[in-house]
C-alpha cells in the first residue's frame, strides 16, 4: 500500500514538474507599449501598438517559455508631430521600407518577480540581441492563486544607433528607453 501511494505521488509530481507552457493571449486595448528618448536635453515620451504578439509561457519553469511580439512602427507616436514625422523617416525607423518592429525570445531566466527576457530585436532590417527586465504581476482584482490573468512588465534600453536610426543625432539622443505593460490571459 505504502509502495502504491508512493508511486502515485510520485507520478503526480512528474506530472506538475512536466506541464506544458501555457498559451497566453495579449489584450491589446489594456496592454501599452511605451518609449522614452531625449530630444534637445528634455525626456521625451511616445507610443508604439503592438500588431502580433504569441507568449507561450510556463510560469513553474520560465525557461520554457517564449515571447515573440511584433510593433507596428508606422503606428508609433513620438509626442509630438514633428518628431513623430521625423521618426517615421528614412534616417530613423524608415517605416515605409521596415513597417514593423519586431522582437523574438531566445531565453529566460530568473523568477516571476524578476526575470531576464534575452533575445532577438529586429529594427530597420538589423537583428540585434537585446535583454530586458521582466516581472509578472496578477492583474488588479485577481484571485491570489489567478494564473489565468496576468501582467507582464517588461523594462530596458537599447542604442537607436545601433539599429541604424542616426538621424538628428544633435537633436535626439542616443539611448531609447523600453517600458511594455503586457496585459495577457488564457
Amino acid at each position: 500500500m505504502i509502495r502504491a501511494l508512493a508511486a502515485f505521488v510520485l507520478c503526480l509530481a512528474a506530472a506538475a514538474a512536466s506541464a506544458a507552457p501555457e498559451r497566453y493571449l495579449l489584450d491589446t486595448a489594456r496592454s501599452q507599449v511605451t518609449f522614452t528618448y531625449s530630444f534637445q536635453g528634455r525626456e521625451q515620451q511616445g507610443t508604439m501598438p503592438v500588431q502580433a504578439a504569441e507568449m507561450v509561457l510556463d510560469l513553474d519553469t520560465l525557461s520554457a517559455s517564449r515571447v515573440s511580439v511584433t510593433l507596428n512602427a508606422r503606428a508609433a507616436r513620438a509626442g509630438f508631430v514633428f518628431a513623430t514625422n521625423a521618426m517615421r523617416g528614412k534616417t530613423m525607423l524608415d517605416t515605409d521600407a521596415h513597417p514593423a518592429i519586431t522582437f523574438r525570445s531566445t531565453s529566460i531566466r530568473g523568477s516571476l518577480r524578476g526575470a531576464a527576457v534575452t533575445g532577438q530585436l529586429t529594427i530597420r532590417g538589423v537583428t540585434r540581441p537585446v535583454t530586458l527586465k521582466a516581472g509578472l504581476y496578477r492583474q488588479q482584482g485577481t484571485a491570489r492563486t489567478d494564473r489565468d490573468n496576468l501582467v507582464v512588465l517588461l523594462t530596458g534600453e537599447i542604442s537607436r544607433s545601433a539599429f541604424g536610426a542616426s538621424g538628428y543625432p544633435n537633436m535626439v539622443g542616443d539611448r531609447i528607453g523600453l517600458r511594455v505593460v503586457a496585459v495577457i490571459g488564457k
